[in-house]
């Protein structure tokens, strides 16, 4: 498959039937775009659902896009969706056509479809009287079986006729000792145009009337990352789940399992204030990303005016002791984005830069960024930490660390790290 088509190939299968041809070549990785064709449209709505996404496929969507279209029609009938596809397959479908049909399916898939190339296969009658008990032809809607000389009589004219070239091989091997006077029990003729891409253009821009004739029955787009929705929820997934792997490390050090801090954020009342600690480097092999953390002191959160900003101090800040009739509590783990960046390759794989992973997360509502976008905020706990825990914030020097915000300089600094 991978020597017939390019990469973000387009590829139809005249004859489709049940779709079984197209659920193998779905999972070509160089097949952009899928179309089938079959003149029994029943038959086809009967099966087409079975190419539908299936929920890994949207839970890890690649960078590879594919769509899939399914139409009933004629493949003795022209329609414009079809043109210049880079690969046609047609298997076992021509002998169920009538002579002249054949001869309308030829103009049509080489004069006006025109693809790269083309797979056409059919049963060789040279090798019918090996199969037992055969007397006739192998199915009941057969108009005609070929021998070997009889399709290749065929093939070539359709190569002198519409400029492609033929190599003839097949499936099905005779017994030891007659293969060479049966050949394969299905006939196969690969055609490629003369020219390639580039002689299918040159057919493709003649004057050929665009004609729709098909019906369309069925079409899906596959989830792609080259898709920006797509690539913002998977991205934000990963940043939630790495965020709370690392907030559950800081919760984990502050119970004394583990070594490392995280930043601490409280917000009261419509204003916040942040505490924080950016885990920089993690114990190597104790976490997926694979540092200790190392501690920085920032502030972060909504503005807040000075009234309000001072109170928070007073009650908050100094002590960190809560007081009667204050405002409950809001308390967060701010886990910078830098760190994220680092630490988390598919994070970075999928953001490409540490501005690209804060443009992304700017304005998705299912992250809370700090004020000045650095970091991603994660909830603490639900309940409130108990007074010993607030004690223990006094006691580790919480309380006297300076605010600090990043500055443009620092800013330079942290893209500087891409």
């Amino acid at each position: 498959m991978s020597t017939m088509v390019p990469t973000e190939a387009e590829v139809v299968d005249l004859g489709c039937s049940e779709c079984s041809l197209l659920k193998k070549l779905k999972f070509h990785r160089e097949v952009e775009l899928l179309a089938g064709v079959d003149i029994n449209g029943t038959k086809v709505r009967k099966k087409m659902h079975g190419l539908a996404p299936i929920s890994t496929d949207y839970l890890q969507p690649s960078y590879d896009q594919l769509r899939i279209e399914l139409y009933q029609g004629s493949v003795t009938q022209r329609d414009a969706r079809l043109r210049g596809f880079d690969l046609v397959t047609s298997i076992e479908l021509i002998e169920h056509l009538t002579l002249a049909d054949v001869e309308s399916f030829s103009e049509v898939v080489f004069g006006y479809m025109a693809p790269v190339a083309a797979i056409v296969s059919t049963p060789n009658s040279d090798f019918n009287p090996l199969l037992p008990g055969l007397a006739g032809f192998r199915h009941s809607d057969h108009k005609f079986e070929w021998t070997r000389e009889e399709f290749r009589t065929w093939a070539l004219k359709v190569c002198l006729e519409f400029g492609y070239e033929v190599e003839f091989t097949g499936v099905g091997q005779a017994p030891s000792g007659q293969q060479e006077r049966v050949g394969f029990c299905t006939q196969i003729g690969v055609f490629r145009q003369l020219g390639g891409r580039d002689g299918c253009n040159m057919l493709l821009g003649d004057n050929a009337e665009d004609v729709f004739t098909y019906t369309l029955l069925y079409s899906i787009n596959y989830p792609s990352l080259r898709d920006n929705n797509t690539l913002r929820r998977v991205l934000v997934c990963e940043v939630l789940y790495w965020a709370e792997k690392l907030k559950s490390g800081w919760m984990e050090e502050k119970t004394g399992k583990r070594n490392g801090t995280y930043t601490l954020c409280q917000t009261a009342g419509g204003g916040e204030g942040c505490l924080s600690e950016r885990c920089m480097e993690m114990e190597e092999n104790q976490t997926a990303c694979g540092a200790e953390m190392r501690s920085l002191v920032e502030q972060c959160g909504k503005s807040v005016s000075e009234d309000q900003e001072e109170k928070d101090e007073e009650v908050f800040w100094p002590n960190f002791q809560r007081q009667e009739n204050s405002c409950t509590l809001r308390r967060c783990v701010s886990v910078p984005l830098d760190v994220l960046w680092s630490c988390c390759p598919k994070v970075s794989a999928l953001s490409g830069s540490l501005s690209n992973l804060r443009h992304l997360l700017m304005d998705d509502p299912e992250v809370k960024l700090s004020q000045d976008g650095a970091a991603v905020l994660i909830n603490y706990q639900e309940q409130e930490l108990e007074e010993e825990d607030y004690n223990d914030l006094e006691d580790s020097g919480f309380a006297e660390a300076i605010q600090h915000s990043f500055t443009a300089e620092q800013e330079e600094d942290w893209e500087a790290n891409v």
